[in-house]
């Protein structure tokens, strides 16, 4: 809250109180009510709950403990707050409300919107402006490839509008039992409410506890289905990027001929590449460069087939370009 207010930001927050006061729509207070209520009396937050809407049922109680709160200058922003009736699988209900206006879009550059006539004539002046650069050393080069990387890149954001960003997540099928069973503990769930007896919240236990499985059961095979089905390259770069979001998914060790273990990053990277690369070893430690057998290696016609083999739109790399930005630009890069 304090960032907030130092920063002019606007803030909303939904909480699982666990405090029960009258303000918020409870029949009681308690002493945590009390000491909340206080505590928002004398900050810049608004309680946004509206009604007396339960947001928590079990077979005990039925309370309003899960608060939403928002900046007071998110008041007229924030339209149709609601406890939603649908089942949510838990104790607390689903809160809704709709915020329209505060949230600034995404904003994000598509490739296929590129204007490549003048992307290409925009790259062609960057790199006829570039500084004269020596090639014949590291530093030279890498001054040149950085040169380049920057042409590019500069020169695709100017042709290349921001759009705001579309939202593609997919829910999981939801099967015929699954809906069989989101009615069932819906009107379980109703039939608490009427009528409070335990046995009634047994039946409705283990109704959710049927639904949550099958919530589980059907993320199992929508992954197990998507995994099987990585056959080619951009799939299994998806595949790549959906593991590569956990941060406990890195570059294990690897175990030497020697049966040693290799200690870091650097040691596995080196071990892969004299496992599948028999000559790199040599070949990375060379003192010198032999233009010669570089000459044979690499060549303009395999360079550009290697581009040209890309799929255009592929995700970025590190580098921030994109393999539609070289195959457009090649003529430009090669002169």
């Amino acid at each position: 809250m304090q960032h907030c207010e130092n920063e002019n930001l606007r803030l909303i927050v939904g909480c699982d109180s666990n405090a029960h006061h009258t303000a918020w729509g409870n029949t009681n207070c308690n002493g945590r009510g009390e000491s909340l209520l206080v505590f928002l009396n004398s900050s810049k937050l608004e309680i946004l709950n509206q009604g007396n809407e339960s947001t928590f049922c079990n077979v005990s109680r039925q309370e309003v403990i899960d608060i939403t709160l928002g900046s007071y200058g998110l008041l007229e922003s924030i339209t149709g707050w609601e406890v939603s009736r649908e089942p949510s699988l838990s104790d607390h209900r689903h809160i809704l409300f709709t915020l329209r206006g505060s949230v600034p879009a995404l904003l994000i550059r598509n490739p296929r919107d590129t204007n490549w006539g003048s992307f290409r004539e925009g790259l062609r002046d960057k790199l006829e402006r570039g500084p004269e650069m020596s090639m014949e050393d590291e530093a030279g080069l890498g001054l040149a490839v950085h040169w380049i990387q920057q042409a590019l890149i500069t020169t695709y954001e100017d042709n290349c509008p921001l759009t705001p960003a579309k939202n593609g997540r997919k829910s999981l099928k939801c099967t015929s039992e699954f809906k069989s069973l989101r009615r069932e503990v819906r009107r379980l769930f109703n039939s608490c409410r009427a009528d409070n007896k335990s046995s009634r919240w047994e039946l409705y236990r283990e109704a959710q506890q049927r639904c949550r499985k099958e919530v589980r059961k059907a993320s199992k095979e929508t992954w197990r289905t998507f995994c099987s089905s990585v056959n080619d390259l951009p799939r299994l770069a998806r595949l790549h990027r959906a593991l590569s979001r956990d941060p406990k998914t890195r570059l294990g060790s690897l175990v030497a001929p020697t049966g040693e273990r290799t200690q870091s990053k650097g040691e596995t990277l080196d071990l892969l590449l004299a496992t599948h690369f028999l000559d790199s070893a040599a070949a990375c430690h060379a003192t010198r460069v032999d233009w010669w057998v570089a000459a044979r290696i690499i060549s303009y016609c395999r360079v550009e087939w290697v581009i040209d083999s890309f799929a255009p739109y592929k995700s970025l790399g590190m580098d921030r370009i994109s393999p539609a930005l070289l195959q457009e630009g090649w003529e430009i890069l090669i002169l």
